[in-house]
């Protein structure tokens, strides 16, 4: 009996502590201010996005150039009226969002119950990690540039790319690294065909949300796949300039045949994207 009752105590200190992360993770996601900031993260990413597809269809038609990532996004918004402010703004909202996935990875999901396996829910944890540190990393790249010290993310990529070639663990970590990279694109690709977006959403969803929402991951799971690719082969080959993050991967896609019309379509999916961050600004369950 004594087992027994102490198995029936260690089964309710569990639901009690899953009812408690479950409750501290609703509370922040409930914080009026914490969401609204939150949310204008997923408008900051649809803005940057945006411009990264008006660079490489400039970049195809053969107008100026510049980097088609997120740092050479921020450089272009920063430089007009009223950018600095904008970055400023990104700032708050690319961390607060980075806070916000964190808390998922901590407490889980306040909008959607704990998933009925232990390896899911364990997926649903480490990709809102992932999750946080891609926000993290787009604060600490939107404050750089509204200090006016903002570096090009292509360039760093090549710079710790070329270090971790000279030996054969960083070798080793940058194929695995890319293997990851190609994994996440082909399940962005996976969730547009699916439709699996649909899931993250609130309410009711039109024809043209779905549209949206397909088009936008199954483009941004291909440039994804593109960049795991290129680090593997910069490995392969010997030349670190070819892991040159999503603008090399953009660019060395404009250099095949047909290149302009595969980079005007590239751009064309990464505005679609774009579009649907803005879908989430406002639907997205918290």
């Amino acid at each position: 009996m004594s087992g027994l009752s102490a198995g029936t105590d260690r089964s309710r200190g569990q639901r009690a502590g899953a009812g408690s992360s479950s409750s501290a993770a609703g509370r922040m996601a409930q914080n009026s201010v914490f969401e609204r900031f939150a949310r204008a993260g997923f408008v900051m990413t649809g803005i940057v996005h945006l411009i990264i597809g008006y660079i490489a269809i400039r970049i195809a038609l053969g107008g100026p150039g510049g980097n088609a990532d997120h740092s050479g996004a921020m450089a272009e918004l920063a430089s007009k009226p009223g950018g600095v402010i904008i970055m400023w703004i990104g700032v708050f909202a690319f961390l607060l969002m980075g806070l916000w996935r964190l808390a998922e990875a901590v407490f889980g999901s306040a909008s959607k119950p704990d998933a009925g396996s232990t390896k899911s829910e364990a997926f649903r944890r480490v990709k809102a990690v992932a999750l946080a540190v891609i926000y993290f990393s787009f604060a600490l790249s939107a404050f750089g540039f509204a200090r006016g010290s903002g570096k090009s993310s292509s360039a760093q990529s090549t710079g710790m790319t070329g270090r971790l070639m000279q030996n054969t663990a960083g070798k080793v970590a940058l194929v695995v690294a890319g293997s990851i990279i190609i994994g996440v694109g082909g399940y962005h690709v996976y969730k547009g065909i699916s439709r699996k977006f649909l899931k993250d959403l609130e309410g009711s969803t039109g024809d043209l949300v779905r549209r949206l929402g397909m088009a936008g991951y199954i483009a941004k799971g291909l440039a994804v796949a593109a960049i795991g690719v290129l680090v593997i082969l910069a490995v392969g080959h010997a030349q670190p300039d070819k892991a040159a993050g999503l603008d090399g991967a953009l660019k060395t896609l404009g250099a095949q045949p047909y290149g302009v019309i595969l980079l005007i379509v590239a751009g064309l999916g990464i505005i679609t994207y774009g579009l649907y961050s803005f879908v989430m600004a406002r639907q997205a369950k918290m």
